[in-house]
Parts: C-alpha cells; sequence; structure tokens
C-alpha cells in the first residue's frame, strides 16, 4: 500500500453557493484547507493496483465535470474502470466543481480550479502507487452519536434537522494501515452529512471532517482518509450554524471515537485465539493474541444498477408545492430540478457501482445518497467482514435514495421530492450490493 495527499483548497472569491436561503455566493475566506489523499493498495500476489481517493469536495452536478476529472487517473495510470474510487467528503461549505456556473459570481475561477484538483487527483494516485510498500490492514468498530436522524416530523410539514425521537446509525469503522515503519495511514468510514456550516457561513471550510482528520493524524502521525458513510437521512446534532467552532467540536467528537477504537486494536498481524479453561475462583477464558497470516486478496466489481425514474406527472406536482416560496428559493429549487431532469430524461437511469474486495473487507461505493439502510442491511447480511459503504463515488450526485415507506407525496419530505429516483430504487441498490458482495466473497 502506499499514500499520498495533495492540498486542493480553493481561491477566495469562488463561487460557492450550496445553499437555497446563502444570502451570498461567493467564498470571503478559509476555515480549514481541503485536501485530496489518495491510497494505492495491491493483492500480495501482485498485480495492478486499485486506488482510494478521498476528496474534500461537495458534490459533481455534472458527469462531464466528473469523469473529466476520474479520467485523468484513469489514463494516466492505465486502470480499467473498476479500480478506481473518488469517494467526496459531501462538505456543503465547499466550492462549486461545476463549469456550468461559470458565469455565477466567482463562477470564472471554477474552470482553473477544477483543472487544479484534477491535477492533484492524479499526482497524489502517482505517488501513493509509486511509494507502495508491503503494508497491513488491519480493521475494528467505534461508536459515535455525532449523526442523528434529521427526518423531521413538524406536524403538517416535514422538516430536514434533528429529530430527537429517531433512531440513528452510530457504526464508527476504522482501518489502520501498518508497514514495518509504523502507521501508514487510517481510514474513517462514517455515515453523517456535512452540514454544520450552512447558510450563513461565508468561509470555505471541510466542515467536521477537518478536525476529525486533525485529531487523528496528530495521534498517529499519518494521513487519515475520511469516507463519507451512506448518510441520507444521517447529520450532526448541532448543525446549520456559522459557527467554525461548532464544525471543530464536532470533528472532535468524531476524531476521539476513532481514537478510542484504535486503542482497542491489536498489534498488526495478530489476532486472539481461545486456549481453553483455567481453573480459578471461577473457571476463566483464556484467550490469547497470536500471531496470523492477514489474507492478501484482492478483486474487483464494477456493475451498472437501472433504477426507475419519476414521472412528469409527480416532479410537475411537487414544483406546485413551491408556488408559495420565496421567489430567490424557488428559483434555486427549479434550477436544480431542470437539471436533474436533463441527467436523467429517461424512464429508466444505468448508475454504477463498485465494489472492491480487499483482504477480508469489503468496499462499496455508489454516486447518491443512500440511506443508512444501505449500510446496515450490508452489515448485518456479511458480519464476519468490514464493510466499508460509500456515499458520493465516481460519478453527479444526482439524487436521494430513501426507504421505500418514505415515499409518501403527502409528506412532503425533502430527501424525497428532492429525488429523481422512484419509490424502491434504495431496495434495488441493495439487492445488487449484496449479489456483488457474495460474488466476491465466494470467490477463490
Amino acid at each position: 500500500m502506499g499514500v499520498a495527499r495533495r492540498d486542493i483548497t480553493p481561491p477566495v472569491g469562488i463561487y460557492n453557493r450550496s445553499w437555497g436561503a446563502a444570502p451570498t455566493d461567493v467564498a470571503e475566506g478559509i476555515h480549514r484547507p481541503l485536501t485530496a489523499t489518495a491510497l494505492a493498495l495491491a493483492g500480495s500476489g501482485g498485480g495492478s493496483p486499485v486506488l482510494l481517493v478521498a476528496l474534500d469536495l461537495g458534490w459533481f452536478r455534472s458527469a462531464e465535470d466528473e469523469l473529466w476529472v476520474r479520467r485523468s487517473v484513469l489514463d494516466a495510470r492505465d486502470l480499467d474502470e473498476s479500480r478506481l474510487m473518488i469517494a467526496l467528503s459531501h462538505t456543503h461549505a465547499g466550492p462549486s466543481v461545476s463549469t456550468a456556473d461559470r458565469d455565477r459570481p466567482g463562477g470564472e475561477m471554477v474552470g482553473p480550479y477544477l483543472e487544479s484538483v484534477r491535477a492533484a487527483v492524479r499526482e497524489a494516485a502517482a505517488e501513493a502507487v509509486q511509494g507502495m510498500r508491503p503494508a497491513i490492514l488491519s480493521w475494528t468498530r467505534g461508536r459515535c452519536d455525532l449523526a442523528r436522524n434529521r427526518d423531521l416530523d413538524e406536524g403538517d410539514r416535514h422538516a430536514c434537522g434533528f429529530n430527537p425521537a429517531a433512531e440513528a446509525d452510530d457504526t464508527v469503522l476504522v482501518a489502520r494501515v501498518t508497514t514495518e515503519r509504523g502507521t501508514l495511514a487510517t481510514l474513517v468510514n462514517y455515515a453523517c452529512h456535512p452540514t454544520t456550516l450552512a447558510w450563513e457561513n461565508r468561509l470555505i471550510s471541510p466542515d467536521y471532517v477537518g478536525a476529525m482528520r486533525e485529531v487523528v493524524e496528530e495521534a498517529t502521525g499519518a494521513p487519515c482518509l475520511f469516507l463519507q458513510g451512506a448518510s441520507g437521512e444521517l447529520g450532526p446534532r448541532r448543525g446549520f450554524t456559522d459557527e467554525t467552532a461548532v464544525a471543530d467540536a464536532n470533528g472532535r467528537m468524531l476524531g476521539h471515537a476513532v481514537l478510542s477504537a484504535l486503542e482497542g486494536m491489536l498489534p498488526p498481524g495478530q489476532e486472539l485465539v481461545y486456549r481453553g479453561i483455567l481453573e480459578s475462583g471461577a473457571p476463566l477464558a483464556i484467550w490469547q493474541a497470536e500471531p496470523f497470516d492477514p489474507p492478501g486478496r484482492l478483486s474487483v466489481r464494477r456493475e451498472s444498477v437501472v433504477y426507475a425514474t419519476r414521472t412528469d406527472e409527480e416532479l410537475d406536482a411537487v414544483e406546485r408545492m413551491w408556488e408559495s416560496l420565496d421567489e430567490r428559493v424557488r428559483g434555486e429549487r427549479l434550477s436544480r430540478r431542470v437539471h436533474l431532469r436533463r441527467s436523467l430524461p429517461g424512464a429508466r437511469a444505468g448508475i454504477g457501482l463498485w465494489v472492491w474486495r480487499v483482504g477480508e473487507a469489503v468496499f462499496v461505493g455508489q454516486p447518491n445518497e443512500a440511506y443508512s439502510r444501505f449500510q446496515r442491511d450490508l452489515r448485518r447480511r456479511f458480519p464476519e467482514h468490514a464493510l466499508v459503504v460509500m456515499n458520493l463515488v465516481n460519478g453527479p450526485g444526482l439524487g436521494y435514495l430513501p426507504e421505500a415507506d418514505a415515499y409518501w407525496f403527502e409528506r412532503d419530505l425533502y430527501q424525497v421530492w428532492q429525488t429523481p429516483f422512484a419509490r424502491g430504487s434504495l431496495e434495488r441498490l441493495l439487492e445488487r450490493a449484496e449479489l456483488s458482495v457474495a460474488t466476491l466473497l465466494e470467490a477463490e
């Protein structure tokens, strides 16, 4: 394995309007830097590596813009499409990466910035591959209640925000990459929208991910890659603010949960083995840490999941719900709706799904915003394996994938009226992912 990082902080003044209620269009300063971190992995039997790249960016609106960045790495490394995953953190305080925003205030900076991101990702990938050396990938699980359910019933409406009555997935999946020189990298897979900083914020920021990374990297002395989980209905309890101190507190909360999980890990290449009973005042079960040979398997799959899309009648009915809104907010929603209709004009859409087996772990990535049921059900289905489940991977984030029973039209639920995907799409994704994971795990 090998790891490398590049700074991708954009210039102040770039277009960064991510919120319909935002009073400004351009970034006025920097809270924390944005980064691109690449991890290269190859199996113990050799062969072409896979590349995992973590980016502090929000989302791609255009398939062309996203593929332009990803294709640069694929071509430079002569990689098959199945062997690269670019995972976005989904910060809502980042710059635009849509070249269609060129005519917006600060939009003239978007194209050159995207070019710099493209070069940074390509360079980090090359350095990670060149620096590869023997390493052990170890996994553990922790807990953190930063993420809370954000589908809030307001009586006659449904709002998007902290719902104290609903449960939320609090799983933190942590990986430690270790070489003979020590820790090479840490991977953190956690599901929580980076929406601490919202419409009043005027700074570029990785949101809570920045402070989380700082905590982990200071303790381990190695780069930390954040991989956004299936967080469609999950967000921070304290959010929707312009206070960077709150974003940092949220990040430290997650960072310390990661360190707690790391402290509980055995040394690299060791496992607990049951050695029987020792008679004492009580019959004591004896477990000992002993060396084992970690599996070096690496195999990949790239699927296409076909989703049904919403009917024009459904989408038109949603637009009628917005007639009483403020003109600026309504215009923002309508422009996004037009973009989605152009992106998915047909009754069906094929969307990519990437699945890697790395040792006894499985990485699952897809570009849309799946609800957390996606990761919960996959982990229940394959309890003996570390399941790294990621939203915002390899493609434009076109819409949410809520559970089927959330599709009540009268419910006015944001994730339902926002998405272009029809009822049952999350379940379709889960079905295909389970089959793909099972296929990789059953292969010799």
